[in-house]
C-alpha cells in the first residue's frame, strides 16, 4: 500500500541529458521541459560564484554577456565535464519539470551514450542522486532511441538505430530487449558546427560564433545535393581588418564543410554492419535503419547513408524527442525487463 501511495505521490521522471539539450519526461504528462543544457555563472569574491540563469534563459546570454558571467555547457561530447555544476543544472531543470510538487521523490530513468566509461557512468548518477533522485536507473542512448522510435526491440529479429544527437552519434544493434552491439562516435551536431565555423575562417576569412554556424546548418545545411542551391547572408568579424563583416555564404559551401563529419558517421555505421552477428545482419538488411537525433534532419542524411550501406533508411516521426519518449517508456520496464537498462557501476 505504501509503494502504491509512494508511487502515486512521486513524480517518476525521465532525462535525456544531452550534450545541446536537456529533456525531460514525466510519468503520465509526457515530455514538459526541453531547454539548452546551458548555465550562466557569474563570478564573484573569494572563488564563489552564483547561477544566474539554466536552459533557454542562459542560452539567450551567450555571446552577449558581459565578462564576470561565464555561459557553461557542462556537458561535452555527451559526458559530464563539470560534475559541480551538472548537479546543480539537473537539480534546477528537475524542479521546473515537476514545479516542485513531489512529495516523494521521484524514480529517474536517465539516458547514457553507449561509449561511456564507468567513471562517467557514475558521475551521471551521482549528479542524479545529489538532484534528489530516489532511484537512478541508466539505459544506454541506442535503446531509449529505439523504444521512441516504436522498434520492436524485444523481437528475436535485429533492429538497428543511428542517433544522430549534439554530442555524440549513438549507434545501436538490438534484439531480444538487449543490445547486441553499440558503439558511440564523437561526430555529431556539435562537430557539424565546428566544421562550418573552421570552413569559413579557412576559406572565407570569416570569424563566427556557435549560434551563427547552428543557424547555417539548420536553414542551408546538406549531406547531399539540393535540388535548387541557396544561399544565407550572415554577419562574422574579418580576421584581416578585425572588423564586422556581412556575407553571403552558399549551401555548397556548407555541405563541403559537413563532408568529413558525415562521412565519420558513415564509416560507423559500416564498422557496425561489419560487426553485427550475421543473423542480425540479415535482419538489418530486411528492416533497414532507423535515424533519430537532430542530426536526422540535415537534407540527405537519409540518402548518403542508403548509397553507403545498400540499406533502406528511414527516419523517426520525432526524431528530436526519440531519446525522451523512449527513456520514459522504459519507466515501465523497471522491475519486470532488466535488460532494457545497463548495470549501474
Amino acid at each position: 500500500m505504501f509503494r502504491l501511495l509512494s508511487r502515486f505521490l512521486s513524480n517518476d521522471i525521465a532525462i535525456d541529458l544531452g550534450t545541446a539539450n536537456t529533456l525531460i519526461f514525466v510519468r503520465g504528462k509526457g515530455i514538459v521541459l526541453d531547454e539548452p543544457s546551458m548555465v550562466a555563472i557569474q563570478s564573484g569574491a573569494g572563488n564563489k560564484s552564483k547561477i544566474m540563469a539554466v536552459g533557454t534563459e542562459a542560452k539567450k546570454m551567450q555571446g552577449r554577456a558581459p565578462r564576470n558571467i561565464e555561459i557553461i555547457r557542462p556537458m561535452r561530447d555527451g559526458v559530464i565535464a563539470d560534475f559541480v555544476i551538472t548537479e546543480r543544472m539537473l537539480g534546477m531543470l528537475i524542479k521546473k519539470a515537476t514545479e516542485g510538487r513531489s512529495l516523494v521523490p521521484p524514480r529517474v530513468v536517465i539516458c547514457v551514450p553507449g561509449g561511456s566509461t564507468q567513471v562517467e557512468r557514475k558521475a551521471i548518477l551521482d549528479s542524479a542522486f545529489a538532484a534528489g533522485a530516489a532511484s537512478v536507473h541508466l539505459i544506454e542512448e541506442p535503446m531509449a532511441a529505439a523504444l521512441g522510435a516504436g522498434l520492436p526491440i524485444e523481437d528475436a529479429a535485429g533492429s538497428m538505430i543511428v542517433d544522430i544527437g549534439g554530442g555524440t552519434t549513438e549507434i545501436g544493434i538490438l534484439s531480444l530487449g538487449g543490445m547486441a552491439y553499440s558503439a558511440s562516435v564523437r561526430a555529431a551536431g556539435d562537430e557539424f558546427d565546428k566544421s562550418i565555423i573552421h570552413y569559413l575562417r579557412r576559406h572565407r576569412g570569416v570569424l563566427i560564433g556557435e549560434a551563427t554556424a547552428e543557424e547555417l546548418k539548420k536553414q542551408i545545411g546538406s549531406a547531399s545535393g539540393l535540388e535548387t542551391e541557396t544561399a544565407m547572408r550572415i554577419k562574422g568579424r574579418d580576421l584581416a581588418e578585425g572588423t564586422p563583416k556581412s556575407l553571403a555564404v552558399t549551401s555548397n559551401e556548407i555541405r563541403e564543410a559537413l563532408s568529413e563529419t558525415v562521412n565519420q558517421i558513415i564509416r560507423a555505421v559500416r564498422l557496425a554492419l561489419e560487426q553485427a552477428p550475421p543473423e542480425l545482419a540479415g535482419d538489418i538488411a530486411d528492416r533497414g535503419i532507423m535515424l533519430t537525433g537532430g542530426g536526422a534532419l540535415l537534407h540527405g542524411i537519409d540518402t548518403v547513408l542508403a548509397d553507403a550501406t545498400g540499406l533502406p533508411v528511414g527516419i523517426a516521426d520525432q526524431p528530436l524527442n526519440c531519446v525522451a519518449y523512449g527513456a520514459g517508456k522504459a519507466l515501465d520496464y523497471i522491475g519486470k525487463w532488466d535488460t532494457v537498462f545497463t548495470e549501474n557501476p
